[in-house]
This record gives C-alpha cells, sequence and structure tokens, in this order.
C-alpha cells in the first residue's frame, strides 16, 4: 500500500486573485497616506477577510475530502507566511523607536509589539480608542488589528470545519449559520459600542466566512450542488456551476465580475469615516469580493486587469506593503509633529513600496517555500516570542525612559 500523503495540497494558483489582492492592499494604502482621495480606501481590509475566508476554507475542505488535512502542516504553513515579514516591521518599528520615540508613546508601542506578536492587537485597541480617531494617526502598529482578526479566524476555523466534518454535520448549513450569527452581531453591535464592533473578531468573522461559503459552492459545484435543496431553484448557481450552457455561463461570469467591480468602486467613492461601519454597509466590499471571485478567473475582468503582471506583482506583495506603509507614515507624522507635506507622505509610499518588495524576494518568499520547514519554523517562533517578551518589558518598566531622543530634536 502506498504510503499516505502527510503534506496539505493546495488549490489551483489564480493570478486574479493576487491582483484583486493588491486592489485591496493599495486602496488601503491610498486612504491611509491621501485620506482625501479615496476616502472608502479603508474597506480595502475587508476585501483581504473575503480573500482569506476563501482560500483558507478551500485548503481545508479539500484536505479534509482527500484525508490529507494536518493541523501542525496547516499551522507551519500560517507561520512561514506570516511570521517573516512581520518579525522584520516589529523589529524595524522598535527600534526606530529607540531614537525617536518619548517614554510614554515607547511604553505603548511596547504594548502594541507584545500584542501584536500573539495577534491581540485588534483587543487591545479595542480598549483604547477607534480606528478614525485622531490619536490612531501616532500608532505605528495600529493597522496589525485587522492581522490580528484574520490569525484568530485561521485559530478557530480549522478546528470547527473539523469538527463539523468528523460529526458529519452538514458544513453548509453550519457555515452560513455562524455567517449569519456573526452578522446580527455586527448589525446589533453598532447599537451598544461601534469602536468594539469595528475590533471584535465575532462581529468580523461574517466577512471570512463569506469567502468559505463561496469556497463550500466552488468545490461542490456538481452533483453535490444538485442535492442541495436550499440552494436547488437558484438557476443563476446551477447555470455558473453546470458544464453546459457554456454561452450563458461564460457572459453571467463576466456579469458578476463587472458588477462586482462597480460595487467596489461605489465603496470607494460613497463608503466614509463618518458612515458607522461595519454594519450594513460592509455589505458592498464584501459582496463585491465575492462576486469577482466568484467570476472565476476567465471572465474578461479577472483575465485582463487583475491577472495584468503589474497588478499581479502589487498582489504578491501586499502582505509586507500592508505591514510596513502604516508605521512609515505614523513615524513621518510623530517625527514632524504635524500631518506630513504631500510630498513626504508620497515619498513613504514609495519607500514602503520598495522595503515590500525587497522583504517578499529576500525574506518572506525564500523562508515561505523553504525546504527545512521544521527547522526554520521553530526559529521563527523563538525570535516571536523573545519579541514580544521585549515588548512587554518596555511597556512594564513605562518605555525605558533612560534613552536619549533627540533625532532631529523633533520634540
Amino acid at each position: 500500500m502506498a504510503k499516505k500523503q502527510t503534506h496539505l495540497f493546495h488549490p489551483e494558483y489564480r493570478h486574479d486573485i493576487d491582483g484583486l489582492r493588491a486592489v485591496a492592499v493599495l486602496s488601503v494604502v491610498g486612504y491611509h497616506a491621501f485620506p482625501n482621495f479615496v476616502r472608502g480606501g479603508f474597506i480595502g481590509v475587508d476585501v483581504f477577510f473575503v480573500i482569506s475566508g476563501y482560500l483558507i476554507t478551500k485548503i481545508i475542505f479539500e484536505n479534509l475530502y482527500s484525508g490529507n488535512f494536518s493541523f501542525i502542516d496547516f499551522y507551519v504553513r500560517r507561520i512561514k507566511r506570516i511570521f517573516p515579514s512581520l518579525i522584520l516591521v516589529l523589529v524595524t518599528c522598535f527600534t526606530f523607536g529607540w531614537f525617536v520615540l518619548l517614554a510614554d508613546e515607547y511604553k505603548q508601542l511596547g504594548k502594541h509589539i507584545a500584542a501584536g506578536t500573539v495577534f491581540i492587537s485588534n483587543f487591545i485597541l479595542w480598549n483604547e480608542a477607534g480606528y478614525f480617531d485622531e490619536s490612531a494617526d501616532t500608532k505605528p502598529l495600529l493597522h496589525l488589528w485587522s492581522l490580528g482578526i484574520e490569525e484568530q479566524f485561521y485559530i478557530l476555523w480549522p478546528l470547527f470545519l473539523w469538527c463539523a466534518w468528523k460529526y458529519k454535520l452538514n458544513t453548509l448549513i453550519f457555515i452560513i449559520t455562524v455567517a449569519i450569527g456573526s452578522f446580527v452581531l455586527n448589525i446589533k453591535g453598532l447599537e451598544r459600542d461601534i469602536v468594539a464592533t469595528f475590533y471584535s473578531p465575532q462581529t468580523r468573522f461574517w466577512e471570512l466566512l463569506s469567502g468559505s461559503i463561496l469556497a463550500w459552492f466552488n468545490l461542490y459545484k456538481k452533483e453535490d450542488l444538485a442535492n442541495v435543496k436550499l440552494i436547488n431553484d437558484f438557476f443563476l448557481l446551477r447555470i455558473l456551476y453546470y458544464e453546459r450552457h457554456e454561452a450563458v455561463k461564460k457572459t453571467l461570469r463576466n456579469l458578476l465580475s463587472f458588477v462586482g467591480v462597480l460595487l467596489l468602486v461605489y465603496g470607494f467613492w460613497r463608503i466614509d469615516p463618518e458612515l458607522p461601519y461595519p454594519g450594513k454597509w460592509a455589505l458592498v466590499p464584501v459582496l463585491a469580493t465575492t462576486l469577482i471571485i466568484a467570476a472565476g478567473s476567465k471572465s474578461w475582468i479577472n483575465q485582463v486587469v487583475l491577472s495584468n503582471k503589474v497588478v499581479v506583482w502589487f498582489g504578491l506583495i501586499s502582505f509586507p506593503l500592508y505591514l510596513w506603509h502604516w508605521p512609515l507614515l505614523t513615524f513621518a507624522r510623530i517625527v514632524l509633529s504635524e500631518s506630513p507635506s504631500l510630498e513626504i507622505r508620497s515619498a513613504a509610499v514609495i519607500l514602503s513600496t520598495l522595503l515590500a518588495s525587497l522583504t517578499y524576494k529576500f525574506i518572506e518568499h525564500p523562508l515561505r517555500f523553504s525546504q527545512n520547514g521544521i527547522i526554520r519554523v521553530a526559529f521563527l517562533v523563538i525570535l516571536m516570542v523573545i519579541i514580544g517578551y521585549v515588548g512587554y518589558i518596555t511597556f512594564l518598566h513605562s518605555g525605558l525612559s533612560f534613552r536619549t531622543v533627540n533625532l532631529l530634536n523633533y520634540h
């Protein structure tokens, strides 16, 4: 008998999804650097959530179905994907902050570094201030709130899906039920605490689960789809996922992609920090992203626009670009003691793109696809623990007030 595979199977690569990542990260960077230009650019984070939910759930489903799923392998891959770039940015922020931050600022940075290493930044920020508050502009690691939510999802969701699979639950109904519950909490939460609703995982998970639902339809799109009474009469889904009606299916895919792009553009234009968010407004980027992914890689927009080499390149460096851009903008604001000029903000964006490219090429990609996985993963985990400990000590010791802060004499 042949030896059973123990490594995870990954779905076929789609250039257009990396292109969609590029749209997401560039909108967020644009919002942070030029908030008056794309006031709704922050919804790019919601786009990331849907993409993450789709890809992660598809990986889990495919490996559960084939009998190859391994929790250890799953989390090893997550560590190799997330830790290298995050460690570099955390160390850089701590080092630069040593020279330019006053004790109370450095104390807060230490707390945020410690929180970032264990992926609870959203909970820490939840108890400090809102994402759109003025004080948020002086927190170099504010943007790690979204990474916290994603990692919390990565920790919990594989276990939930594995249990549902083991006990032979209807996985589609299970996912939809959890998603609806999260969405209801999201709507109700705005009435009680808008900051908590923005940062809370239980009010955000429905966005990732929207991608999970799409992953289910993508994997079980033929005979299993026909057996699901809940959607058996939805002729659009039947046409989209059946082999026949090729001409109609092609038209429908193009239509889905086009409508998705229109919704996304509408979200960038209409949604702004003054609106209660996420709430019902988050449906706009979530639905838009779901439609674009559902359209498939062969729809015209996905194949021509989102699969363009330049766009895909930005998608490939999207994670380090997301990590780098906000600290650079924030430190510029702190050093200058005022809002940076257009030229400085533009320079920060260019520099963050350069750093993201170098980080991806020399750190993220080599470590992510390295052969000596276990040894490197152990090293990454130990290094992350050390960084978290140093951040926590910095917080406990009031920002290491013995430091001399004299860079540019900005204070």
